[in-house]
């Protein structure tokens, strides 16, 4: 069966493979609730009926405000079946995003999570005039439920008009809006097409060692452009998907379900590695000696050229030290795909070591999103590069280093915004990405910086903060790192310690505190950290290196705001909140 739009993904799961009941599955009250893919296209059949029912034409907007759950795929489908757009909206942006994204995309039914995210837009619904209707996921007093849509579907079936409507969506027309995280200004909506995501999902199927026997666990924002087209690539392998109740609940449902790959961002498996070392740093003796020995040899790894005397070592470290690892990701892991930001090279070394493959990728929202990935073909993977660009993809690299593409992924523009769209995609047809890079001679792409990341010391010298930054958080008792010095004589940070590596390391050394303040004022850890630094700036040249740095008193989440939905920083917000410290650091 031909698929050409995405809502043909589950009849070609259907017909395809054999019945089994989870489909998609989701996690409620403590108990796994799955589906089977009969299930799903028979809601997302009465989902379509109802939306008729309710008045919603081609091309109408209807938005999700939710975290990942089996339903967003039934309504996913139900809206892209009749033509309408689907308008995925992270459930952690502020109230102002909120009210801009759905005014700008004139929304005309939205379907809310529950209680907590509904108290966040509904005194703003009433200066929304297209909204004519919310429906929450969760049942909930006086307000519509989803099950209430379906139920509409069911008393107003409407096959012939469904079945009317599908030829004349064609793989050129708009699937979804999706809104940037915007990490300067106002969200822009990058309007993608049947095709563009469906082109991807045919460029990639193939280069994950899956198959219909398999289990995936989601936990990135379906709502985000990687995962969403990882998930409709699962759903063409005919894979189970499941759910993970939040990211706390993560290490729990990977040994629940065992999945065999596991669609990621950097950060999680940074805190997965920091957490494997600080357990390592506990042990004592001979199997502390073997721990460390072990993860030395799978820092040392490389796809080839290694003597066979480290061959055997490495098989007696996977026998000793490394299936424990693989205990704690359920034994049965294929594959972790790892996207959204720059993926440290030694992480992607000891994990592939440790017999826990590590492919990583590169893309946006405007490219559907993968431009270039690593992959399991011979001379596919090159660790430290986001591998090589997709088959369909054009990739070349501009006079001043910003990575430019070509490709069927291509975003047919941003909603609304068409001097926008100029900007982004030149005369000639080529996306202009932000991000620099070089192509490797054997044609991996290497990611060395954002565009507009990149600042001029006073000095003249360009700094690549991202390059930095990658390195600081090398460090275990770093969790996150801001490089400023824009016109100043000096680069500078703002350094966000990993509060549980610094309390285990405190404890170690017998370092008392009363309060988090005091432990980081603490004269061994000032001199621990001036420590790290001095190592850090060892790597780079003098006008580089971090003169001045400051320990942050705070964490840096999604929800205050230092970090978008996918986990990367808000360079501008940070900057401006904390103008007084970056101030200081100068003076």
């Amino acid at each position: 069966m031909e698929v050409t739009r995405i809502f043909d993904l589950p009849p070609r799961y259907k017909n395809k493979f054999k019945p089994k009941d989870d489909a998609v599955a989701g996690k409620e009250d403590g108990e796994w609730k799955k589906y089977s893919i009969d299930h799903y296209i028979e809601t997302a059949n009465n989902i379509s009926y109802a939306l008729l029912k309710l008045g919603v034409k081609k091309g109408d907007k209807i938005a999700t405000i939710t975290q990942n759950r089996p339903e967003w795929n039934f309504l996913d489908t139900g809206i892209l079946q009749i033509g309408a757009v689907h308008v995925p909206i992270y459930p952690t942006i502020s109230e102002s995003d909120y009210k801009y994204i759905l005014k700008h995309a004139e929304v005309k039914f939205v379907f809310v999570a529950g209680k907590e995210l509904l108290a966040k837009i509904e005194h703003i619904l009433p200066e929304i005039p297209a909204i004519e209707g919310v429906y929450t996921f969760k049942k909930m007093e006086k307000v519509k439920h989803l099950q209430e849509l379906i139920d509409m579907g069911k008393d107003n079936p409407a096959p012939e008009k469904v079945k009317e409507i599908n030829p004349t969506i064609l793989p050129d027309d708009v699937a979804t809006l999706i809104y940037t995280s915007g990490t300067t200004g106002y969200p822009k909506g990058v309007m993608l097409t049947h095709n563009n995501i469906i082109s991807q999902v045919l460029a990639l199927y193939h280069i994950f060692p899956i198959d219909e026997t398999c289990r995936c666990l989601s936990y990135l924002p379906v709502s985000h452009v990687y995962e969403r087209t990882n998930l409709y690539t699962f759903q063409y392998l005919g894979l189970s998907i499941y759910y993970a109740e939040n990211m706390g609940t993560i290490a729990d449902n990977i040994k629940e379900i065992k999945p065999e790959i596991l669609p990621t961002v950097p950060r999680l498996l940074e805190k997965v590695y920091d957490k494997i070392i600080a357990k390592g740093r506990k042990l004592t003796g001979i199997k502390k000696f073997l721990f460390f020995w072990a993860v030395d040899l799978g820092l040392n790894y490389e796809e080839t050229g290694k003597s066979r005397f480290y061959k055997i070592q490495l098989k007696l470290a996977n026998k000793l030290i490394f299936n424990k690892w693989r205990e704690g990701l359920g034994n049965n892991m294929r594959v972790i795909v790892s996207g959204g930001a720059a993926l440290q090279p030694r992480l992607a070394k000891v994990f592939t070591a440790g017999q826990i493959e590590i492919l990583e990728g590169y893309g946006l929202t405007e490219t559907s999103p993968v431009i270039a990935v690593n992959t399991f073909e011979p001379g596919g993977r090159k660790f430290g590069t986001v591998g090589k660009p997709l088959k369909n993809v054009e990739v070349k690299i501009a006079e001043d280093d910003e990575i430019l593409c070509k490709g069927p992924g291509v975003m047919k523009g941003y909603y609304k915004e068409p001097e926008m769209t100029k900007e982004a995609i030149d005369k000639d047809g080529w996306f202009h990405t932000g991000d620099l890079g070089r192509l490797e001679p054997e044609g991996h792409l290497t990611i060395t910086g954002r565009k507009k990341a990149i600042f001029k010391t006073a000095m003249g010298k360009y700094i690549s903060p991202e390059h930095i930054e990658n390195k600081i958080v090398e460090s275990p008792f770093v969790d996150a790192a801001l490089v400023v010095g824009e016109n100043q004589k000096f680069a500078a940070a703002l350094i966000v310690p990993d509060i549980d590596h610094l309390k285990s390391w405190c404890a170690v050394k017998g370092i008392s505190y009363s309060s988090y303040s005091e432990m980081i004022n603490h004269e061994e850890v000032k001199k621990r950290f001036k420590k790290e630094v001095n190592e850090i700036n060892k790597d780079f040249g003098a006008y580089e290196q971090i003169k001045k740095y400051k320990l942050m008193k705070e964490e840096w989440t999604i929800q205050t705001r230092e970090l978008t939905a996918n986990l990367k920083l808000r360079r501008k917000y940070i900057c401006e909140k904390y103008k007084d410290v970056i101030e200081d650091l100068f003076k």
